[in-house]
């Protein structure tokens, strides 16, 4: 019995694409196990857009590579990967690759010496997935979903847009998206499954369609179409997508999420900096007050929503004085949550040949002030839903002992007691007992606990 083990580091977009490199494992043969020392083939699909990330990559085929002395191991790596860690990873993997080139997969890994059950028949590839160097032939091939419940659909990838601190352009190539055919047929398919929660995926999703203008529909055009169908299915579904661009961000869009009640309301928007000049020496190509239109159509149209950010420290340059004005906007925006990273030199972006003037020190405590306000503002959102009843999607066992958590329409956590394992990848009513800085604790509502009890 042939196992294999994957670690999958980054976003949401390296999730989805290690679901068909399941796919394609588990076609050859291969067993899935969650022990790295259990498999004969072992992978990562790796991150190169944050140094920790890559770091950890590093760290890790170290201690793989020492384990051949005791037995025999394949190792693999793909995903979001510079250039330069491309050279690298070279010496230290058996297998690099594309993700754009997952096909030839299973070819790679028998010139290594590896030959499962299912790799002896040699199957032909399916009609229909081409065996060339684009991103179509990843998207043809079935995910193998890794919840039963919450599943992630690209529809777009690449960027066009080349942030200065940003790798993705580098590491993806330019913007491709995907047909709106596949994207809406895989959705129908999704819904028909009983899925609860399904996230639309790109590096730039508000830009999908903008590559072939007249011969695709727009990312708006798209939203209302999968609005349609889930809104005929009769079924209880959350449609959410990340991530947009400001630059990009229509009203046509915020329009069609106030029309259908299944898009769910809760729209990440990065922000990066509340100052303008750091904005533009990021090539964000927009202003705070641009960004500050967007989050007032936002709160006009879809009131409660949540609102979620991106935001870099000690991005190189950065004064005092710009931290404090994106001090100020954190407060303005009253964000639900936000990702606030360390700003790091990434080689192939064009900040890389810039000095990196912001000490550790300095970057860190800028970090915890972000997050002290991020800490007040969701504490102010969450403290006014006590008292309310909410529906949650019920994700998983919580930590503490006799609880479940879920999470809102906005995608705050939530925790409650109950022992009901049924629950779990189903749709709940909550009472809101209680905040606890960005999440909520509540108990399953009166209407909830009877049902439970007549079923």
């Amino acid at each position: 019995m042939m196992r294999y083990y994957l670690m999958t580091l980054g976003c949401q977009m390296n999730l989805s694409d290690g679901e068909r490199i399941h796919t394609v494992l588990q076609e050859m043969g291969f067993i899935r196990t969650e022990s790295d020392e259990e498999a004969q083939l072992v992978g990562v699909i790796a991150c190169s857009v944050r140094q920790k990330a890559i770091d950890k990559v590093y760290n890790q085929v170290a201690r793989w590579n020492r384990s051949k002395n005791r037995r025999n191991l394949i190792t693999f790596i793909s995903g979001c990967i510079l250039p330069d860690d491309r050279e690298r990873f070279l010496k230290l993997f058996d297998i690099v690759f594309p993700m754009s080139e997952v096909n030839s997969l299973p070819g790679m890994i028998r010139s290594c010496g590896i030959v499962s059950p299912a790799s002896l028949e040699h199957k032909p590839e399916p009609p229909g997935i081409p065996m060339n160097n684009n991103i179509f032939s990843l998207w043809n091939i079935q995910p193998d979903y890794q919840s039963p419940f919450e599943a992630f659909v690209p529809i777009q990838n690449g960027c066009d847009k080349f942030c200065t601190f940003c790798a993705v352009p580098y590491t993806r190539g330019r913007e491709v998206s995907r047909p709106s055919g596949e994207i809406i047929e895989q959705v129908h398919h999704l819904i028909h499954n009983n899925y609860k929660s399904i996230t639309l995926l790109g590096q730039n999703v508000n830009s999908y369609g903008l590559d072939k203008k007249g011969s695709e529909i727009t990312f708006a055009r798209l939203l209302r179409e999968i609005g349609e169908i889930v809104l005929h299915s009769g079924r209880e579904c959350w449609i959410y997508f990340t991530s947009p661009h400001p630059r990009d961000m229509s009203k046509e869009v915020i329009e069609v999420m106030a029309t259908y009640p299944h898009l769910a309301k809760q729209v990440h928007l990065p922000l990066q900096s509340g100052d303008d000049k750091i904005l533009v020496r990021m090539n964000r190509n927009h202003s705070l007050d641009q960004y500050r239109s967007i989050v007032r159509n936002i709160r006009e149209k879809l009131p409660g929503a949540t609102l979620f950010t991106d935001l870099i420290v000690g991005f190189t340059g950065e004064t005092a004085e710009q931290h404090q004005r994106t001090l100020e906007a954190m407060k303005e925006f009253e964000f639900n949550m936000a990702y606030v990273a360390q700003y790091s030199p990434r080689p192939g972006a064009a900040s890389y040949r810039w000095e990196d003037t912001v000490p550790a020190d300095e970057k860190k405590a800028r970090l915890h002030q972000l997050n002290g306000i991020l800490q007040e503002t969701a504490s102010r959102f969450n403290e006014k839903l006590i008292g309310t009843h909410i529906r949650v999607l019920v994700t998983g066992t919580d930590r503490k002992p006799g609880h479940l958590k879920g999470l809102t329409e906005g995608k705050i956590n939530v925790r409650f007691p109950s022992g009901q394992a049924k629950l779990l990848g189903s749709f709940t009513d909550i009472l809101v007992t209680g905040s606890n800085g960005l999440s909520l604790e509540g108990t399953l509502a009166p209407i909830r606990i009877a049902a439970l009890a007549g079923e």
